[in-house]
């Protein structure tokens, strides 16, 4: 069994601001084709003031319900409009989930993860299907707690959600965008992957990388 102390999530939020800054281009270039262009340097910006105040030695210190919302509360002062409140939500969901813990068990990253795609879900009001991140984040979740239920460790679940991240958003490619900016496009959005499910994918496979060594 893994362990995972508020450090580790300190340290994981890092790593996912520095995922989002290499990848920052690339989702700005995905959203060009069906939104405003930005959506990387919203997730950028975001992720990035998430990290820089979890990584105070008070925060990184305290307990993991501390270090989710003080993210969310970041993330949202920076980003306030679009993928803001659905990640805040998440955050924050994924605090409560393990309200009380000092450290987290397979259990409760499985409880903490699956709070964090609810929290998505019900924020945006969003189905799988519509071509949003929820696609990505459902399917995630789904996986890992499958995984969790057989027995299986942090890591496998960690790869199974992975991988079902990565097809959910792929899949996005043949769904006509029915939430968000991209709705207006119609048939046009055909063909292309949703921003959104990308840059889930790309927190999901840093939370693989960070979480899954059991360390």
């Amino acid at each position: 069994m893994s362990e995972v102390t508020a450090q580790r999530l300190a340290d994981l939020f890092v790593a996912i601001a520095q995922t989002m800054e290499r990848e920052k281009e690339r989702l700005c270039e995905l959203d060009g084709v069906i939104g405003d262009a930005d959506h990387g340097i919203a997730m950028e910006l975001g992720c990035s003031a998430a990290a820089r105040a979890v990584e105070q030695p008070d925060i990184a210190s305290s307990d993991p319900t501390t270090v989710f919302n003080t993210a969310a509360k970041s993330f949202l002062n920076a980003v306030g409009a679009s993928s803001g409140p659905l990640y805040a939500t998440a955050f924050m969901r994924a605090g409560a989930a393990v309200k009380g813990k000092t450290v987290l068990s397979d259990g409760d990253m499985a409880d903490a993860f699956a709070a964090m795609a609810k929290g998505i879900q019900d924020r945006g009001k969003a189905e799988p299907g519509e071509k949003t991140m929820v696609d990505a984040w459902a399917p995630a979740a789904k996986a890992w707690a499958q995984e969790h239920a057989a027995g299986a460790p942090l890591a496998v679940c960690l790869s199974a959600a992975t991988e079902a991240a990565r097809a959910g958003a792929e899949s996005t490619k043949a769904m006509v965008a029915s939430k968000g900016r991209s709705a207006r496009l119609g048939d046009r959005s055909l063909g292309h992957i949703d921003p959104g499910a990308a840059s889930a994918v790309c927190i999901i496979e840093t939370m693989a990388k960070v979480l899954g060594n059991g360390g």
